[in-house]
């Protein structure tokens, strides 16, 4: 469940959008709710595409390529330093392939996730020395190799940094450090990807011979899959890059690309950014999760039909046992959280266990977010040593709460939706200690979907559909707008895909639209024909056989009327109660139940055998204003340790509540769950 948060629409300014640019009224909508307020800017946003700003705008640009231009004209031995996820594999080919292209001896490393971890390391650094470098040039990494990059000075080697994370007070002293985030670079724009300021340093590299429209035609490809890769905004210079990108990877002018999208099997489709992140981008990451990104460079650059095949389907390879690793994990996390119910009612969930993949915890961490809705972090453990990655949710800061507790990491990074961290086993328990009086602090956590507006559904045509993608691509900053869909009545359940998934038919009023609910299981959907829902939606066109028709996605529902924002806040105040948190009065009133409610719940049971459905839509089935959602789960647990009820976890995911045999009448105040209520209410 999440708490639907929808825009206001400011309908003067969108007339005046509207009155000004003639476009459609409802991309106006759209755009003046991600900020895009005057004709010019829209303008701006929807038709320049080649319009980058000035290279040299970025703090020690010039002196980064003056000395690499002297390295390529005196045939230095230049190393490029990158990393091992798809921002850093582009990041590299792409500077690879310019340099090789002036001239350059130059070559590259990308260390090892596994054996070396994030970033520049003294190791490494030797291994370079002994190639005979004399100049490093990192990319996507490097702002915080203080210590490294003075080591490499000592063995006479330079040092540029090229990157886009957030700096640290002391910078390193390089040669030149070039980062947007940099507090003294001029550069406008900040949300570059490590990729993005490669790109960059290109275009200074070609300088007054530099056209941006051919650079885009030659790198906007590679630079469009790190920039998605990465999920940074794609607003701005960003949105320029993955827009020319994504046509050029469409021209299928790129060997390698090609390749992954035959063995993702879209070759030939309409490619959104959206598509890259989950068919091209997990491929390349799947290599540095698990082996060596070398050969994801490798299949970037080369021209070699049959070489880009054979490296594309061992990427697919590698992503299927990535897969299959990631749902074990996933498997181990989710019974050890059930085993535990204790961790699941905190604010902010910490799970270790001992040997887990760390390649692919992150990725478990984000699915764990979307089962439990909560920020949360995974570690695995080694012995001694511990490492961890953690995602968060819309308005909790992870990289906030971690650095408060940076006195038990070892090293620790990242933004406020994911964080990265290294420390000792021994402290795990602390840091969730501490990470929860954080999070204590900042009061209750909800999960939220943004919705950009209420639409009648009769406003969902092909002509409206279409003119939305004006507004791509979508990721990011400018995410895929959802709309919704209220009072809408439920005339049809259809299992398609083998019963995976749900073709959904409704209407309101004279207009019915269809529908198609992903991953939902006829056994898992809660709701009956003749009910009336709200939806949060998104559209696209479906071309099929020449004829367009728009196609809508269910991304959340919920009873008409449903308030989740207070039904979240009742279920805040029930997990404070299950995490042996005090309660004031006040708090304890709202969760305590009458034995008249008891009786509700009990009768609402009996008469459905076996409940199936997940609890917030008993709350909404029952209809009772006295019995809220906090009220309603307290009842349950106050049942099922008097073994009036049993709950269950079924193997497929489902909990289902039944009825046990009567044993007569049940002394409700004997329960665990109403004796710690009472004695708040008494008490306080």
């Amino acid at each position: 469940m999440k708490n639907w948060k929808v825009e206001k629409v400011d309908k003067e300014l969108v007339k005046n959008i509207v009155s000004d640019t003639g476009i459609p009224s409802i991309t106006a909508m759209l755009m003046s709710i991600r900020g895009i307020t005057a004709p010019e800017e829209a303008e701006r946003f929807l038709y320049e595409n080649e319009e980058l700003d000035d290279p040299f705008l970025m703090t020690d640009m010039e002196k980064a390529v003056e000395r690499i231009e002297k390295a390529i004209d005196k045939n230095e031995s230049i190393c490029i330093y990158g990393d091992y996820d798809a921002d850093g594999v582009t990041s590299t080919a792409m500077l690879y392939d310019y340099l090789k292209g002036r001239g350059a001896n130059a070559d590259y490393y990308i260390p090892s996730r596994e054996a070396e971890g994030y970033g520049m390391n003294k190791g490494a650094v030797d291994k370079i020395a002994q190639s005979g470098a004399s100049l490093i040039i990192t990319v996507d990494n490097g702002i915080s190799a203080i210590n490294e990059i003075e080591y490499a000075k000592s063995l006479g080697i330079d040092t540029i940094v090229t990157d886009h994370h957030t700096p640290p007070q002391e910078l390193p002293k390089a040669v030149a450090v070039v980062n947007p985030h940099r507090k003294d670079c001029m550069s406008e724009f900040k949300f570059l990807s490590g990729v993005g300021v490669v790109f960059k340093l290109i275009m200074a590299m070609e300088d007054d011979s530099s056209d941006t429209a051919q650079l885009l035609e030659r790198y906007s490809d590679i630079a469009a899959i790190g920039t998605i890769g990465d999920i940074v905004s794609l607003t701005g210079e960003n949105r320029i890059l993955v827009k020319n990108g994504l046509q050029k990877i469409m021209s299928l002018h790129n060997t390698g690309i090609t390749a992954l999208l035959e063995t993702a099997g879209i070759k030939g489709n309409k490619l959104t950014a959206g598509k890259i992140s989950f068919t091209v981008v997990p491929r390349i990451n799947a290599c540095g999760r698990l082996s060596l990104s070398k050969k994801s460079v490798t299949l970037l650059l080369t021209k070699d039909r049959e070489l880009a095949h054979s490296i594309a389907c061992e990427l697919s390879e590698d992503n299927k046992t990535r897969q299959d690793i990631e749902k074990q994990i996933l498997n181990e996390v989710v019974s050890c959280v059930e085993k535990n119910p204790h961790i699941k009612y905190k604010p902010v969930m910490v799970i270790s266990g001992k040997g887990w993949h760390q390649g692919v915890i992150g990725i478990v961490s984000s699915r764990i977010k979307d089962i439990y809705g909560k920020p949360n972090i995974i570690i695995t453990t080694d012995g001694e040593n511990a490492k961890g990655s953690g995602r968060s949710i819309e308005g909790f800061s992870l990289i906030e709460a971690i650095t408060e507790c940076q006195d038990l990491l070892s090293v620790f990074g990242g933004h406020p939706m994911a964080v990265g961290l290294s420390m000792k086993s021994s402290d795990i328990e602390e840091l969730s200690i501490r990470l929860n009086a954080f999070a204590g602090r900042k009061g209750i956590i909800m999960p939220s979907l943004n919705i950009d507006f209420k639409l009648n559904p009769k406003f969902l045509t092909v002509e409206n559909v279409k003119s939305i993608s004006m507004l791509e691509p979508f990721g990011a900053g400018n995410p895929t707008p959802v709309f919704g869909l209220y009072n809408m009545c439920l005339k049809s359940i259809v299992p398609v895909g083998g019963g995976k998934h749900l073709r959904l038919a409704f209407q309101r009023e004279s207009v019915i639209i269809n529908t198609m609910m992903f991953f939902t299981t006829a056994e898992q959907f809660p709701y009956i024909v003749n009910d009336t829902v709200d939806l949060a939606v998104t559209a696209d066109i479906n071309d099929y056989n020449n004829k367009e028709s728009v196609s809508i996605i269910i991304k959340d529902i919920k009873p008409a009327g449903q308030d989740n924002a207070a039904m979240l806040e009742y279920n805040g105040l029930f997990e404070k109660l299950m995490d042996s948190a005090v309660l004031t009065k006040e708090e304890a009133l709202q969760l305590l139940p009458l034995r008249d409610d008891f009786a509700v719940v009990f009768k609402f049971l009996r008469k459905h055998g076996v409940w199936k459905y997940p609890v917030d839509m008993m709350c909404s089935r029952i209809k009772n204003e006295k019995i809220n959602y906090g009220r309603l789960q307290v009842i349950l647990t106050a049942m099922q340790q008097l073994s009036i009820i049993e709950i269950k976890k079924s193997d497929n995911g489902l909990q289902t509540i039944s009825v046990l045999p009567s044993k007569g009448k049940a002394d409700l105040g004997r329960a665990k769950i109403m004796r710690q209520l009472n004695s708040y209410v008494q008490n306080v």
